[in-house]
């Protein structure tokens, strides 16, 4: 029982960071109706900029300065690529995202070369044992703060002057427009939004058990897109439902895989893919995504 309860602790922990990259994908379709593939990079930029600094200025001073760059590069890439491509197609404009990730994750890798950065974390290598189960502190930290995080952003996306133009743009952009309703400032705000969720979730996703910050850490964060997509691309409650069950589905299918041997090695690394077909299956919108009518 003691390994269940761990794993379930372990998989909300994680699930957690994942809703945080996850709600980054919403918050950007909600805005633009585009995919943004160059999430993961995002992520890579943030993380890559607190490992490096954090032994100069500090941890947390170290984290911020990752948000914040994570943030301005989401920002840099609607205005300098996205705003001036021009194109109404949004599925064009979800394959220019591709680019703009293959290009930031290149360089990003360059520079990481084949190191493992620590990101100087005050959580280290802690252990939290109550009742017989153990459970890393870094892993009550990821849940706590994402919690935290994902709350300030409901609460502000449902009361705040910001999240009420960004649900009128979501609802009809062009109506938007006509009421006085800035649609580029929203775009904006909401790619260095997500950019800066990012940051915090690449934090999470290389301290400890992992070892840090290496050039495969963005292949890791895109284990959260299925979370975005079976949850519902156009929402927020989506977002955080998807990245809690594709957290758990991980962590319990990794940790029973001995039992699973019949399904083939490694079936945790696939096993969220495999649940986010069977529920678009089921709702191809998503648990809560918007279902499309249309009179025919």
């Amino acid at each position: 029982m003691s390994t269940f309860i761990e794993l379930v602790i372990n998989g909300l922990s994680m699930g957690a960071v994942y809703a945080l990259i996850a709600l980054g994908f919403v918050i950007i379709f909600k805005a633009t109706e585009v995919v943004n593939f160059a999430h993961a990079s995002l992520l890579l930029v943030g993380g890559f900029i607190t490992a490096k600094l954090h032994e100069h200025i500090g941890f947390w001073l170290a984290l911020g300065a990752g948000i914040a760059g994570a943030a301005l590069i989401g920002a840099l890439v609607e205005v300098l690529v996205l705003r001036r491509a021009r194109v109404e197609n949004h599925a064009v404009l979800a394959i220019v995202t591709i680019g703009v990730d293959i290009v930031l994750t290149t360089e990003l890798t360059r520079q990481i070369g084949t190191e493992v950065l620590s990101m100087g974390d005050p959580w280290k290598n802690q252990i939290v044992s109550f009742g017989g189960v153990s459970i890393a502190q870094t892993r009550i930290a990821a849940l706590f703060v994402a919690a935290l995080l994902i709350a300030v952003f409901l609460i502000a996306f449902r009361y705040t002057s910001w999240g009420v133009a960004m649900r009128a743009a979501a609802e009809d952009g062009e109506t938007a427009a006509l009421m006085g309703i800035r649609l580029t400032r929203v775009s904006l705000t909401a790619w260095a939004i997500a950019g800066g969720l990012a940051a915090v979730a690449a934090l999470f996703l290389t301290v400890f058990p992992t070892p840090g910050l290496d050039r495969s850490t963005s292949f890791a964060a895109m284990k959260a897109f299925p979370a975005a997509i079976l949850g519902g691309l156009d929402s927020t409650t989506g977002a955080l439902a998807g990245g809690l069950i594709i957290g758990l589905t991980e962590s319990l299918v990794t940790g029973y895989q001995g039992d699973l041997t019949f399904l083939g090695r490694g079936i945790g690394e696939v096993a969220p893919f495999v649940v986010m077909i069977a529920i678009l299956l089921i709702r191809p919108a998503g648990l809560f995504g918007t279902r499309e009518l249309t009179r025919v």
